[in-house]
């Protein structure tokens, strides 16, 4: 029987068992997986999770209550995409899409790829390490693409479309690790399954573990079951042509060291004949005589390099010479100039000073108290010394000092009058 409800109250004890509730808007039943059929389970249940499962009723006899006994467990909704999967395969397939004989070969030597996928996962890192160790001169373009949620699939068409259509691509791929149905689901997109189909160039297409399958994989020229495989399939002849290479390498050059062997023997065995012998001691005579015009001309070239040396010493010294010389003139001449310049600005400087004083010193003295004395004005101190500011400082008879602009007086006040 299929029973439809919301996951609630879940436990998973260490006996590998799950145990929880099924309830909807007006009852709940109590539900278990056994270790047994949790183990099968493509996906593990959590509280909140609307599922449909398959299972028999049975007692709980130390409860007295009915409980469900699931053998097999789905996410709500999993079997609408699994029937729409299935519907567009079928209609594909009438169409021929997935026909073999629309299947085209891989290049043999490709010198661009593509690869549709995104930037920021293990799966272009892996593509990437096995073009790099396998094919090292192999040229790579990367499409960046999201390959799962929403918009995922427009994403890939307009990957796959601009890859197909530039220049020098050779063979595209389209790539993504493994994961649910619903995470798959952009590579069961009709949309990228036609760009596939359109593709000028041959596809192969990497979605997945091996034993996951979309409609993407059967429209593409070539399925890999993963995309290392994908990118070993476009480097193994290759690979291939290398290790021929290499192989036809080595035996060339063990065959040619076998000939120079075989030639070898027989040169030594010619020169050992006693017809050899009278002009072997004659070439070792010449032979000498070449060793000892090789010492002397040895000898010789030693002594005219050396004289050479010499010589170039004494023409370095000489020209060291010269050019410290003209290097003193020259910064002798630079550092009068400057000195010029120093006492021109020095001087400038000073007449600037100079002139800045005498405005500052000329304020100064109209600021003066004594400025104002030459005018005719004086200024009164008593006794104490404290300067008169108003006459109601001053007594009738005390005695005042007046600074005058030249000397001063004492005076007898005599008189008051308030101004």
């Amino acid at each position: 029987m299929l029973v439809e409800g919301e996951v609630s109250n879940l436990t998973t004890p260490a006996s590998g068992h799950l145990y929880f509730s099924l309830k909807d808007e007006h009852s709940q039943i109590r539900a278990v997986v056994w270790k047994t059929s949790a183990r099968l389970l493509r996906f593990r249940p959590k509280d909140g999770l609307k599922v449909v499962v398959r299972g028999s009723i049975r007692i709980y006899a130390p409860r007295g209550e009915y409980q469900l006994s699931v053998d097999w467990i789905e996410p709500l909704g999993k079997g609408a995409l699994q029937q729409a999967y299935e519907e567009l395969k079928q209609r594909l397939d009438q169409e021929g899409l997935f026909a073999a004989e629309r299947k085209r070969p891989l290049p043999v030597l490709p010198r661009r790829i593509g690869v549709v996928t995104s930037p920021s996962g293990a799966v272009v890192r892996d593509i990437l390490q096995v073009l790099a160790r396998r094919a090292p001169g192999l040229e790579v373009l990367i499409y960046p693409a999201r390959v799962q949620g929403e918009g995922a699939a427009e994403e890939l068409v307009a990957g796959i479309r601009a890859l197909a259509n530039l220049p020098g691509i050779d063979v595209l791929i389209v790539a993504r690790g493994g994961g649910s149905l619903e995470d798959l689901w952009a590579f069961n997109d009709e949309r990228v399954a036609r760009a596939l189909a359109a593709s000028a160039i041959p596809t192969i297409s990497a979605v997945g573990h091996e034993t996951d399958y979309t409609i993407a994989d059967f429209v593409a020229d070539l399925r890999a079951p993963t995309p290392s495989a994908a990118a070993e399939s476009v480097s193994s002849a290759q690979l291939e042509l290398a290790l021929r290479l290499h192989a036809l390498d080595k035996h060339a050059r063990g065959a040619l060291e076998l000939r120079l062997q075989r030639l070898r023997g027989r040169v030594q065995a010619l020169t050992a004949h006693r017809v050899f012998a009278a002009e072997q001691g004659r070439l070792r005579t010449h032979a000498q005589r070449v060793d000892g015009l090789g010492e002397r001309l040895d000898l010789g070239l030693q002594r005219r390099f050396e004289s050479a040396r010499r010589a170039l010493e004494r023409g370095s010294l000489r020209l060291q010479a010269f050019t410290l010389e003209r290097q003193l003139r020259d910064r002798r001449s630079r550092l009068g100039a400057t000195l010029e310049q120093l006492q021109s600005r020095f001087e400038a400087r000073l007449h600037q000073q100079r002139a800045r004083l005498e405005r500052g010193a000329a304020r100064l003295q109209s600021l003066s108290p004594l400025a104002v004395l030459s005018r005719g004005y004086a200024l009164a101190f008593q006794a104490d010394g404290r300067l008169v500011r108003s006459e109601s400082e001053v007594a009738l008879g005390a005695r005042l000092r007046l600074r005058l602009h030249a000397g001063t007086l004492e005076v007898d006040v005599r008189s008051k009058e308030t101004g």
